[in-house]
């Protein structure tokens, strides 16, 4: 079995003449020609298809796209669509669940969701060739995951997903992993992120790929499986000034009576995205290797995880301002329970707020205040 893995995918202003006029070269390049030679070709869409919807209360972007868009991902070659992430629940129940009935018209199969915190923990199961793998699609805790009583993408909880990769290895030869979830625009994992995604590999999962960061991380093996943490973006024309929304990474695993990863390269055209060639691919999978190994240096690791949290004071900001008036309508008071309920941001909390006991002591301890 040949199964192809994408990264974020996301119509905006700069594809929207494409998407409109169904136009899958325009929008994928030769990438189309690496989707169609895969027996599966699985992507994550990061965006509401509806045409109505009411939008949520959220901190950040709402992203929206036409039912119809559905038809040029399915042209391209795509044949499931994950929906596990931050944004299918932008408008709503009802535009999320357009967003499925649109995926499913266009012939490609959506998964990663459910009617509840339950039912959305149904694995996808994919077979070909005596081979059957097993797809578990998790998100972090921002905004559209479900609720004991609410439709929504499936959540990730560090005891319930690790059983949940567990029984789906007992019904598959190989199980994937599509975690949404990481800090945005951090090459590295944080400290709380990189044993999670151990302990998916401990738990039976043979490749874990995180998503959500919008950039091309680093990648490590681990007791026999493949984690990359950070694919970066698919096919998402957005924030072009930087750098790290330019490229990204398709995701080709082989699976037979073993499991053969590929990383290939994409990057941003004027309509859409394409592979990179010569040079330009070649310094990609570069950039990847240099951070593969120095994410294997413990103290290199946690010191660029460690800059990179402290170039963001908002984090000190949304705590100082906790719990106090506010004007009407002004929301700074929803960034402190957003940023606890997010793991992402309490793992830059983690960081930038240590204990004193994560400063740790020097010296011996003080009888009197051991006593």
């Amino acid at each position: 079995m040949k199964l192809i893995l994408c990264g974020d995918i996301c119509p905006t202003e700069i594809t929207r003449p494409y998407f409109d006029g169904a136009d899958p070269d325009a929008l994928f390049g030769g990438a189309a020609e690496i989707l169609r030679g895969g027996d599966f070709a699985v992507g994550n869409l990061e965006c509401a298809l509806t045409d109505g919807g009411k939008p949520i209360r959220k901190l950040g972007a709402l992203q929206k796209g036409s039912p119809r868009d559905a038809e040029a991902l399915a042209a391209a070659g795509f044949t499931h669509m994950g929906l596990s992430n931050n944004h299918t629940l932008d408008y709503g129940v009802a535009g999320m669940r357009d967003t499925v009935r649109a995926v499913s018209d266009a012939g490609m199969v959506p998964f990663g969701f459910g009617e509840n915190d339950r039912d959305s923990r149904r694995a996808l199961y994919l077979e070909k060739d005596g081979v059957r793998v097993g797809i578990v699609a998790v998100c972090e805790h921002e905004y559209t995951y479900a609720l004991r009583d609410q439709f929504g993408a499936n959540p990730f909880d560090p005891f319930d997903t690790m059983e949940d990769i567990e029984q789906t290895k007992q019904n598959a030869d190989y199980v994937v992993v599509m975690y949404h979830g990481g800090k945005e625009q951090s090459a590295y994992p944080s400290p709380r992120l990189r044993k999670a995604c151990r302990a998916m590999v401990r738990a039976g999962a043979d490749l874990v790929l995180t998503q959500h960061s919008h950039c091309i991380g680093c990648r490590e093996s681990y007791r026999g499986g493949e984690i990359l943490y950070g694919q970066g973006n698919f096919l998402f024309l957005e924030d072009l000034d930087n750098p790290q929304w330019r490229s990204g990474l398709m995701v080709t695993a082989a699976f037979s009576e073993t499991m053969a990863v590929d990383y290939i390269p994409v990057v941003v055209t004027p309509t859409g995205v394409r592979p990179a060639q010569g040079e330009e691919k070649d310094a990609l999978l570069a950039e990847l290797a240099r951070r593969s190994e120095l994410l294997q240096d413990e103290d290199r690791w946690l010191a660029e995880w460690d800059a990179f949290c402290r170039t963001m004071p908002y984090y000190v900001d949304a705590v100082a301002r906790a719990f106090t008036d506010v004007p009407e309508g002004e929301r700074c008071n929803q960034v402190f329970p957003h940023y606890l309920d997010c793991e992402a941001h309490t793992d830059v909390w983690h960081t930038i707020f240590p204990s004193w006991h994560g400063e740790k002591t020097s010296g011996a301890a003080d009888p009197a205040v051991s006593r």
